[in-house]
């Protein structure tokens, strides 16, 4: 048995089914501090996840998902048999984050981190009106549409998939640059971006057209320009079974299993 995983910190979902799992495995195993505790095991969803690894974003813990919620593309299946042999026997994904920094109309400005994608969308009745710079050259000098979204690997089988966007392999060094709705170009369907790229994306006639920037869950609502980078200074870790890898997942999705 690994040493590093002798002591689990459980978190569990407000859901029945989560709670339940957790006093399960907390009787079977303990349930440690996470400063304690050599690996996070969340029992949800992959919005517990999400959640989870965002909590947990700065302190490298490795983070293993069991699903006990709706969406489980990030965990692994659920089971309470032997968990010290499986989190010895998963391999470790890692994850760098998006980092967004917006400015709004204000001139303030909001820095969140995303695991999934930042999108930015309309926030009344008429589409945004939207320019695109990469690297500090213009690409697109009106992109009008819902929004558009920057997805991880990670995240390229989230909401970036919903609205038309590539699946990437996670361990693909690139991010998906998806348009939500587009209007004109109307045959535009993104582009793919080494995830190297500085992506800025400027909101034209703000105060008519206002539109807000996500990212994953944080919100600033009446930006007018939003810089998105990959945060290679954080490396989040994330554990699956053998044959259930990340890879593995979204490699299947590609192929509709």
């Amino acid at each position: 048995m690994s040493k590093r995983y002798e002591k689990i910190a459980f978190v569990a979902s407000a859901s029945s089914e989560a709670q339940a799992a957790l006093n399960q495995l907390a009787d079977i195993y303990g349930n440690h501090d996470a400063d304690d505790a050599g690996v996070v095991v969340a029992l949800g969803g992959d919005g517990l996840m999400l959640q989870t690894l965002h909590r947990h974003m700065h302190t490298g813990k490795p983070i293993y998902g069991m699903h006990r919620g709706t969406v489980g593309f990030l965990m692994n299946e659920f089971s309470t048999h032997d968990l010290h042999a499986r989190l010895s026997a998963a391999r470790e994904s890692l994850i760098n984050p998006l980092k967004m920094r917006a400015t709004d109309i204000h001139g303030d400005v909001h820095i969140h981190h995303a695991i999934n994608e930042v999108a930015l969308f309309r926030q009344t009745h008429q589409a945004a009106h939207l320019r695109i710079l990469i690297d500090e050259r213009e690409r697109m000098a009106e992109l009008i549409a819902d929004g558009i979204l920057v997805a991880t690997p990670a995240g390229s089988t989230a909401y970036n998939l919903s609205v038309q966007g590539p699946i990437l392999p996670i361990n693909a060094s690139l991010l998906a640059l998806t348009p939500i709705s587009p209007f004109r170009p109307r045959r535009w369907r993104g582009a793919l971006l080494p995830n190297s790229a500085y992506v800025v994306i400027e909101v034209l006639d703000s105060a008519k057209r206002p539109v807000a920037a996500v990212a994953d869950h944080d919100e600033a609502r009446n930006v007018t320009r939003v810089e998105v980078l990959s945060d290679k200074t954080i490396s989040m870790r994330m554990l699956f079974d053998p044959g259930h890898s990340l890879e593995e997942r979204i490699l299947r999705e590609q192929f509709g299993n």
